[in-house]
């Protein structure tokens, strides 16, 4: 048995859309810190031959099957857009299936502390696994920017995102740590550097 003070501590790591939370992530990684990100973990609970996936196809019938028995994602959004019902459905089956996979993902961090990265941290139930949270935080003009420029995508689509996203003010008055990412590549690996020293430090987070 390992001794809860050797337990990894799990940071939180979000920011909103356009902050640049996986370029700071991927910092994190390459100093060898443990890290789930909770998309892909949403992405995992549905594959084939996993059980949320037969649920899923048994509740809202074959069309949101793929031809090769993988999830039909915008079948499936176009079902749940039309009815907030079935989406609270989808999200009662899905929350806590995804929580147990991030949850037995981090449990295995052989580093300091671990990284749940999630965009919605803070909208979900995601924030009560982790000890600290950490900001990644732009200026909106320079989110919106620079994710037209990322996805190809327009202003208005951009804003809608951001509307249902948390709030920059709530994020940041929730926040332990902050970057704010609005400089170059160079100087996020270098604050990175910066908190994953203090990190190393800490015990369970505080």
């Amino acid at each position: 048995m390992t001794s809860p003070a050797s337990k990894p501590w799990i940071l939180g790591l979000t920011g909103g859309i356009g902050s640049g939370k996986s370029a700071a992530a991927q910092c994190f990684v390459d100093l060898g810190v443990h890290l789930v990100d909770a998309d892909h973990a949403a992405r995992w609970v549905v594959e084939p031959g996993r059980p949320a996936l037969a649920q899923i196809a048994e509740h809202f019938g074959p069309s949101v099957l793929q031809a090769d028995g993988t999830l039909n994602r915008s079948a499936l959004r176009e079902l749940i857009f039309k009815d907030p019902q079935q989406r609270l459905w989808l999200e009662s089956l899905l929350h806590p299936l995804i929580r147990e996979e991030i949850r037995q993902y981090l449990a295995r961090a052989e580093s300091a502390y671990a990284i749940l990265v999630s965009p919605l941290l803070l909208e979900t139930s995601q924030h009560q696994m982790v000890q600290r949270v950490l900001v990644i935080d732009v200026p909106e003009s320079v989110q919106i920017q620079r994710t037209v420029l990322r996805d190809k995508t327009n202003e208005e689509q951009v804003r809608a995102i951001l509307k249902a996203q948390a709030s920059r003010e709530e994020r940041l008055s929730r926040a332990d740590d902050v970057i704010v990412n609005d400089r170059d590549p160079a100087w996020l690996k270098s604050e990175v550097e910066r908190l994953h020293h203090f990190y190393s430090t800490l015990r369970g987070g505080q």
